[in-house]
């Protein structure tokens, strides 16, 4: 390093020459807030002066925007369902160079293997991968999941020089109440100078206070603006979420003022190979964003030296003298349309192509995740199920459901409420022991006809959830899936029309992002056709109903939980 900082320091002394300069470029400055022509000198991957300077080789940039590299403050590579090398070249064409990664879902089928699955699949990538260690694995005891992570079994990992600190907290009900385990783990990340990301939707007043003071700095779960400038005024961080199935960036805006805008930051939390190809990644969020009156620089600051100052990365997420050459060059700055992607000073990414390989790890451990009893004919008959009812309601863009209660009538197999409105049976059964436990329940809004959709991707604990109007087809999806080590499968009329193969710990493919958006596309497809509401992701849908952390009313392999209780019900009310 020592010779690194000589060359840098002789750079911008202007004794030397720099490796690489752009000339004459448009520089956003994060730290300012303003638009600076100049030229930008790089040397041995960091930026050592910004000014006049020349360079062995210069690029004229006269038209051209010049910011730091974009960062997801929150997400799950797993999400994506391809691996981290498949994922970091879809991403960084799109102009993300870092990313804060938490991977909870792996950790829930695979534990600690799972985790030290992702770190290896993220070395020598042209990406920084930070990793939280995940909190609540399971999310509550109110599931089965594959793995149990205390606090020891983080101890070997919390100081990992790529570990920044302690994943979302969504069992908020233990952090306010004191539960020693999780309590545990908050004092390993404190002691260990690390952060701890918050995921406490719902939470006001006295609650919140407790949350916060457990040492929680960061929440992504915000829906509306007055949450989070209550967060705000609390000193925590706030991500505005544009995932797959959460939109909440467009309805928090308002939530931002001067003074608090740079304590917010962009995340994607859960984004499928559809979205990140077609709208793109963390740059949407910036076009979004713009779109909707910030000022340009402004949406830049929220995508990279906010998410930088948040976790403590120094020398990233900004274009000045010792700071990493992590760097875009942009077309243009309202829309965002990224020319060139460098990383540590180089070329990785030109015209939405990367230039860059990846390599294959072994991955023989994260796979044969699908471990379930044998189905029988009747696995999921629900008893007493015609009266007063609960149902879970579907929400449009939203990861919430509704507690409805409606009288249910049963015609023939299928379920109705008094008003006509058609309901489908929903199950999620126990993947990873072979258990038998399978939870019931009743789903009102999606559509979906003659059918039946099973996945194994099901947050967070990623048992099988299968949705549909018959049995038959409900029972052929899954031992579909069974079949395939997981994945997603559509059923009709006995038979298996469509399925994609997510082999990898029923979570991710082996195959390339673009083949596996081809055939969730061709899934998707084939859902809308089968009736399916077209305001509705149907897997990414399907994947959060199992959640119990998101309120209302969902259900897990144990049963229906009422999350704003936090505690079971009967689906006879």
């Amino acid at each position: 390093m020592r010779e690194i900082i000589t060359a840098l320091i002789d750079v911008a002394a202007g004794r030397a020459k720099a490796q690489l300069v752009f000339k004459n470029i448009n520089i956003v400055n994060v730290f300012t807030g303003e638009i600076i022509k100049a030229d930008v000198a790089v040397h041995d991957g960091y930026i050592a002066g910004i000014g006049e300077y020349e360079g062995a080789e210069e690029y004229d940039m006269k038209d051209k925007y010049l910011c730091p590299g974009f960062m997801d403050s929150h997400m799950h590579i797993e999400s994506t369902m391809v691996t981290p090398g498949e994922f970091a070249k879809a991403v960084a064409v799109r102009g993300t160079t870092g990313i804060i990664a938490d991977p909870h879902e792996i950790a829930n089928v695979k534990g600690i293997a799972g985790i030290k699955y992702m770190l290896e699949g993220t070395e020598n990538l042209p990406l920084d991968v930070y990793i939280m260690l995940p909190s609540c694995v399971p999310a509550t005891p109110y599931e089965n999941s594959g793995s149990i992570l205390k606090a020891e079994d983080l101890l070997e990992l919390i100081n990992h020089p790529r570990v920044l600190g302690l994943g979302e907290l969504m069992d908020f009900e233990n952090v306010i109440n004191c539960e020693k385990s999780i309590i545990n783990k908050i004092v390993l990340c404190q002691n260990a100078g690390k952060l701890i990301d918050g995921h406490g939707p719902n939470l006001r007043g006295r609650e919140l206070n407790a949350y916060t003071a457990s040492g929680v700095r960061t929440e992504h779960e915000c829906t509306a603006p007055e949450e989070a400038v209550e967060r705000l005024r609390l000193g925590m961080h706030i991500m505005l979420r544009e995932g797959s199935a959460a939109k909440n960036l467009v309805d928090l805006l308002p939530a931002m003022n001067n003074s608090s805008i740079n304590r917010c930051m962009f995340c994607t939390d859960d984004r499928h190979p559809e979205d990140i190809l077609k709208q793109g990644h963390i740059n949407n969020n910036v076009r979004l964003a713009i779109k909707n009156g910030i000022d340009p620089v402004l949406a830049i600051q929220m995508a990279t030296i906010n998410v930088a100052r948040c976790y403590n990365l120094h020398r990233v997420g900004g274009v000045a003298p010792g700071y990493k050459a992590d760097l875009l060059i942009l077309n243009d700055l309202e829309s965002i349309d990224i020319y060139q992607v460098y990383k540590n000073g180089k070329l990785i990414a030109e015209n939405n192509k990367a230039l860059f390989d990846i390599f294959s790890i072994n991955d023989s451990k994260m796979r044969n995740s699908v471990n379930i009893k044998e189905l029988e004919e009747d696995s999921f008959q629900i008893k007493n199920d015609s009266g007063q009812l609960r149902i879970i309601g579907l929400v449009p863009n939203s990861l919430l459901t509704r507690a409805l209660i409606k009288e249910v009538i049963k015609k023939d197999d299928k379920y109705f409420t008094k008003e006509g409105e058609e309901l489908l049976k929903i199950a999620v059964i126990e993947r990873h022991n072979a258990t038998g436990n399978i939870g019931l329940g009743l789903v009102l809004g999606l559509g979906l006809k003659n059918g039946a959709i099973a996945s194994s991707i099901a947050h967070d604990s990623h048992n099988i959830v299968v949705i549909g109007d018959n049995d038959r087809d409900m029972k052929e999806a899954v031992e579909k899936l069974k079949e395939i080590g997981g994945g997603v499968a559509i059923a009709s009329e006995g038979e298996i029309i469509k399925h994609l193969s997510l082999p990898i710990a029923g979570l991710m493919s082996d195959s390339s992002i673009e083949e596996v958006e081809r055939v969730l596309a061709g899934l998707n497809e084939t859902a809308y056709k089968m009736g399916v509401n077209k305001v509705y992701d149907p897997s990414m849908t399907l994947s959060f109903l199992a959640l119990p952390v998101i309120p209302e009313i969902k259900l897990t392999d144990i049963g229906l939980f009422d999350v704003n209780s936090f505690k079971f019900v009967s689906i006879n009310v």
